[in-house]
């Protein structure tokens, strides 16, 4: 039976996907949601902050605090942008500039940045010296080694097992060295998180698939094709994506003129002219529960209302939907993954005369370090002012700006930038901006083991007193990316027709 009352918990983007989805799949259902805060969109923040340069012009530049590039392989966020009329608002890096191609990783012991081979023919060449004194050959070196070797190692995946980390899984195909250098700086940049714990087949399953294609080899696996479906399920309806696909043709990343917050105003604005849809910010809920004689959704709020639902989409925190049920109708594992948390700090500088602050390229990782090691602190650094330098007004070209991720807080401003010159190897002056955002428990680390558990809530919410009426969805149940939270979101109530 269709729904006639919906409750989604939770406003960041895959509640607001899910609300926008979901109102015109029952344009009959009266959907309501809650959001704990006033803002809306979670942990997307995009903020322009005014500045006066040296000559008294005024000019501002664009501070994003949670994502700030997208990839253009989200088919459900291009849909988002066709149908909410941003095509006009995208901005664009094609895979040929060098904001695209080049990348970075810091290696401590060693001098500045190293660039990270973008091709075949890079890697080959930049890995023919280890000794050599080229920005990029260490890492040539290490992986031209390892890439080489990968193919005539037997395979040696453990018998029986269903899930590893990623660290155990790189360490077996591609060697220790390898797996902390490259792997530990790629979960840096995505989760914040330690690839000894993260599971690879949740987080990177592309991984895992291509080894069992190469029966063993994951090179092999990649070189042969994918058997793998698409994103979109075969009942999905089809993604309407306008002339957008095409726009996204030899895209490396895009972002949108004013910020990723674009799209979650654009979101809003939509929603509040839904005419079934109600939208509460600054509204929690504090209690969920089924009426077993009503077969309906109970839901107590911060603002002593009780919402009454037929069906209810969860798509908060794991651990917060767990602080709304009553001990006596539990869920399984939303307590199984903890949450990282990320510090955000944005840099803006004036360029001094001649002087590069930084290489030209997408931005820097930092790999696993030893414990105690000063550079721990700082998982990486954007240059935003290469990658979306288009965001920001035609004078500001000698405004430079970065944004640099920590796994913890900040201890002073001038204690970064001296960290961070270390590392560019170049002496950065003060910062005319700095906006320290502590993103507190902000990315679910999903262990190993996390598509086991996730299968196994599942089938719970299947079965009494839930009947599929409840679901739970968001980062901690499937990917962390904006896409994978607005695919989540698109997917919702799919079994309620």
């Amino acid at each position: 039976m269709a729904p006639s009352s919906i409750a989604i918990l939770g406003g960041g983007l895959t509640g607001l996907s899910a609300a926008f989805h979901l109102s015109h799949r029952f344009p009959a259902a009266q959907i309501t949601l809650l959001n704990k805060d006033i803002h809306f969109g979670g942990w997307v923040h995009s903020r322009r902050a005014k500045l006066t340069l040296k000559d008294g012009r005024e000019t501002s530049v664009l501070l994003e605090a949670g994502p700030r590039t997208l990839r253009p392989n989200s088919k459900s966020v291009l849909e988002l942008i066709n149908l909410l009329d941003l095509s006009s608002s995208l901005l664009t890096v094609p895979k040929s500039s060098p904001a695209a191609r080049n990348r970075f990783l810091r290696l401590p012991g060693t001098q500045g940045l190293h660039r990270i081979p973008s091709s075949l023919l890079s890697l080959l060449t930049s890995g023919l010296s280890p000794k050599s004194s080229s920005l990029h050959s260490p890492l040539g070196y290490i992986l031209l080694s390892a890439v080489a070797r990968e193919p005539f190692r037997s395979w040696n995946r453990p018998p029986m097992i269903e899930d590893e980390s990623v660290d155990e899984f790189l360490s077996r195909r591609f060697g220790t060295e390898f797996a902390r250098i490259f792997g530990s700086a790629l979960v840096h940049g995505i989760y914040a998180a330690d690839s000894r714990e993260l599971s690879v087949r949740a987080a990177f399953p592309s991984l895992w698939d291509a080894e069992e294609r190469g029966r063993g080899s994951l090179v092999t696996g990649f070189l042969r094709p994918s058997r793998v479906l698409a994103t979109a399920e075969v009942d999905d309806p089809p993604y309407q994506l306008g002339d957008v696909e095409e726009r996204m043709r030899g895209v490396s990343v895009y972002s949108l003129s004013q910020g990723i917050g674009v799209l979650v105003d654009a979101l809003l604005r939509e929603l509040r002219t839904r005419r079934n849809v109600r939208l509460l910010g600054g509204v929690s809920a504090t209690g969920l529960r089924m009426n077993p004689r009503t077969a309906q959704f109970e839901i107590t709020t911060s603002s002593c209302e009780t919402l009454r639902a037929t069906h209810t989409v969860s798509a908060v925190p794991l651990p917060s939907l767990k602080g709304l049920l009553s001990p006596k109708t539990p869920l399984p594992h939303l307590t199984a993954n903890p949450y990282s948390s990320v510090t955000v700090v944005n840099l803006v500088f004036l360029a001094p005369p001649g002087r590069v602050l930084h290489p030209v390229g997408f931005g820097y990782l930092v790999p696993r370090m030893s414990a105690g090691h000063q550079e721990n602190a700082i998982l990486g650094c954007v240059f935003d002012s290469s990658s979306m330098s288009a965001q920001e007004a035609p004078w500001s070209a000698d405004i430079v700006k970065m944004t640099a991720m920590l796994r913890e807080p900040v201890a002073s401003i001038p204690r970064l930038v001296e960290m961070l010159s270390e590392q560019l190897g170049v002496r950065l002056p003060d910062p005319l901006i700095a906006r320290v955002h502590d993103n507190v428990h902000c990315i679910p680390l999903l262990r190993v083991g996390h598509l086991q558990r996730m299968r196994e809530l599942s089938g719970v919410l299947r079965g009494e007193p839930w009947s599929g009426k409840l679901e739970v969805i968001g980062a901690g149940v499937g990917g962390v990316s904006v896409g994978d939270c607005v695919e989540a979101g698109r997917r919702a109530g799919k079994s309620w027709a």
